[in-house]
């Protein structure tokens, strides 16, 4: 868990699976911090996701190594191991908790998908979730309607909490590329080359692979 940290900040939170990190990522969390004004972004790896079929995750250990080499040299980027320093699960809740804890004269930032704020009111204890957040940044890739009214009967504060940022489209996902690699499709361009050079040297994500599915 990282030690406290002194000083009022604007704190971006970047958690996922990164199954694996890409350039989408690299561009998401680089315009969060740009248009949010941010002093630092905590890329935070969730080993075991609550809402996805763990079916083809590889093994946190693996992901760990690609997001290192996805941000290293970038200085207001940062790894948090608020999620695997603790048991499961992994709720968005609990890690919010831990690093409000961490950091507590900094503002934080949780950042998500529109699909991820429509999707809130079904979250672990979502009503806990928004009265935990300081602002909710929601990473806005399209132009879809989103009832920010009716979204705020139901979880009161969320809309004066969220903030949306406009991102450029980006047609890249970790689904894709992993099933590029399986295929046996050109798979490198959509990734930082030290993590295809990862994936590359271990044989990941291929058909067979021992480690690929591992938990």
């Amino acid at each position: 868990m990282e030690a406290e940290k002194q000083g009022r900040q604007r704190i971006g939170i970047f958690g996922g699976t990164f199954n694996p990190p890409h350039l989408g990522h690299l561009i998401l969390a680089g315009e969060s911090f740009e248009k949010l004004n941010l002093d630092l972004v905590l890329w935070v790896l969730t080993p075991l996701p609550p809402h996805k079929p763990l079916d083809g995750i590889l093994d946190w250990k693996m992901r760990l190594q690609m997001v290192k080499a996805t941000i290293d040299g970038i200085p207001y980027f940062q790894l948090s191991s608020v999620d695997i320093d603790r048991s499961p699960p992994y709720y968005a809740v609990d890690t919010v908790r831990l690093l409000k804890n961490a950091y507590p004269t900094s503002e934080l930032f949780y950042l998500m998908g529109k699909d991820s704020l429509r999707d809130l009111p079904t979250w672990h204890h979502p009503r806990e979730f928004v009265d935990v957040c300081d602002w909710i940044a929601v990473m806005e890739r399209s132009n879809v309607f989103m009832d920010m009214e009716m979204l705020d009967r139901k979880l009161p504060g969320v809309k004066r909490k969220t903030v949306f940022v406009n991102m450029p489209i980006i047609e890249i996902s970790s689904t894709q590329i992993r099933e590029r690699i399986s295929t046996g499709h050109v798979y490198q361009f959509f990734l930082p080359k030290a993590v295809y050079e990862i994936i590359r040297k271990n044989g990941l994500y291929r058909k067979g692979s021992d480690l690929y599915g591992n938990h």
